[in-house]
């Protein structure tokens, strides 16, 4: 991670941390470096999620963008993989997207895509935070007459649905879907796209007030969509998308959860069934169940583990061509559509599949056996976060719990990139056992880095 660039773009507290200023200046720095040696009038799209924080914050990158001349055309709410998509097909030099994604609504954050739609690199951020930090580069005000405009699009949102619509081959006439848009920027996108599709759609938090964007709801709170599915009894399929609808997760017929590694299961058989998985292998993280390994074994499909975060297995995937990969929270990037991920494209396959074979998705879902698994997040100071790898005491109690698991279990710490939390994630057979343990390191960690 970089001085301001986090895993997954610049975030804070809004009006904190993530400022007015530094919104504009990111915008000066962005525009700069994403497209300052065009020979045209650099053009940047702009979109948002549905925050409170989201118009001040544009506002003020807005004018950053325009102040050094480049031109800004305004997505208003959309899914952060609409402007990824968006930025290739209007042919603009970068995409931009305020959004905090999973977070609560006093977070906020900045992040940029390049010319193709891609997450920026490493070296590209150090760019940026250069300029901000350092002063590496001096940015001056552009002429009066050089001053870069603002225009607002009126068919973002379309022209991503029906892109949307483009990547399955067939209705979804006679599903039953219940949809949780979390009060995010799904609220529109999603069931506009599965109405036209022909499914039969109930919507839930769809109702944005700026405030209740993953409040209680969402990919992140998956207890009243469950809730619902399991009492009502009549629906072939839950979707919770969260705050900037870049990640999905389902929910089955009798309201239990799907997960990441169980989306990307379903998909990617189908599409090794089709010939369609890439060296029938698919990118996961470290993070991935135990279960997900097991299943690849049985079904002589390949597994590529990287670190924590979307962009190390968009990396890896890059790299190698293949074309299916994501993480257990519902992140998942399929390549031969979009260049991030994306909910709505990702429950649009797994809709497919279920509509293709007539299968229930409890059924499609028990092709990978979950084993039981315990996250819990230590609160801890952001300055000390990074300190838990250095910690020989808590190593070394970590590496006594996984000898008295004896094979049959894992631990995994990690520091969040985004919040001030460390990520401690105990798996194994024994659910009880798990969870004490978890909640003991929890516990010493607090104490040892608070």
């Amino acid at each position: 991670m970089g001085r301001l660039f986090g895993t997954d773009g610049v975030r804070g507290v809004a009006n904190v941390e993530l400022t007015a200023d530094l919104a504009f200046r990111l915008g000066q720095a962005g525009a700069y470096v994403l497209a300052g040696e065009k020979q045209h009038t650099p053009k940047i799209l702009v979109g948002k999620d549905t925050r409170l924080s989201c118009d001040m914050l544009e506002a003020a990158l807005t004018a950053g963008i325009c102040s050094v001349g480049a031109e800004v055309i305004s997505l208003g709410i959309i899914p952060t993989p609409a402007v990824a998509y968006l930025t290739r097909l209007y042919n603009a030099d970068a995409g931009v997207v305020i959004s905090a994604s999973h977070n609560p609504f006093e977070f906020n954050g900045i992040k940029f895509f390049n010319s193709q739609g891609y997450k920026l690199s490493d070296e590209i951020e150090e760019k940026i935070e250069s300029i901000i930090l350092d002063g590496s580069v001096k940015i001056s005000p552009c002429e009066p007459d050089k001053i870069g405009r603002r225009t607002v699009c009126d068919t973002a949102l379309t022209d991503y649905v029906d892109f949307a619509k483009s990547t399955i081959n067939t209705d979804l006439k006679g599903l039953r879907i219940l949809v949780d848009c979390a009060n995010g920027a799904s609220y529109r996108t999603a069931p506009e796209t599965l109405r036209q599709l022909g499914a039969e759609v109930r919507v839930i938090n769809d109702s944005p007030d700026g405030k209740n964007i993953n409040a209680g709801c969402g990919s992140t709170h998956m207890a009243q969509i469950q809730g619902i599915i399991a009492e009502e009894g009549k629906y072939d399929i839950g979707l919770a998308f969260d705050g900037d609808a870049d990640r999905v997760l389902a929910v089955d017929e009798n309201g239990c959860l799907v997960d990441g590694d169980q989306i990307m299961t379903i998909i990617g058989l189908d599409l090794k069934e089709q010939n369609k998985l890439k060296d029938d292998t698919i990118v996961v993280t470290v993070m991935s169940n135990m279960g997900f390994d097991i299943m690849a074994r049985r079904e002589n499909i390949n597994i590529v583990k990287t670190a924590v975060g979307d962009r190390y297995v968009l990396e890896k995937m890059l790299e190698n061509g293949y074309v299916l990969g994501g993480e257990q929270s519902g992140h998942v990037i399929l390549l031969e559509h979009n260049t991030t991920g994306d909910g709505l494209i990702t429950a649009l396959q797994l809709l497919a599949v279920l509509k293709k074979t007539g299968r229930k998705l409890s059924e499609l879902a028990s092709q990978m056996q979950v084993l039981p698994q315990v996250l819990l997040n230590a609160r801890v100071t952001n300055e000390n976060k990074k300190k838990i790898k250095e910690d020989s005491y808590i190593q070394e109690l970590c590496r006594q719990i996984e000898e008295e698991m004896n094979g049959e279990g894992r631990i995994l710490i990690r520091p969040s990139g985004t919040e001030p939390l460390v990520r401690v994630m105990l798996e194994g057979k024994d659910p009880d056992y798990i969870a004490d343990k978890a909640a003991e390191l929890v516990r010493i960690i607090e104490e040892r880095l608070s």
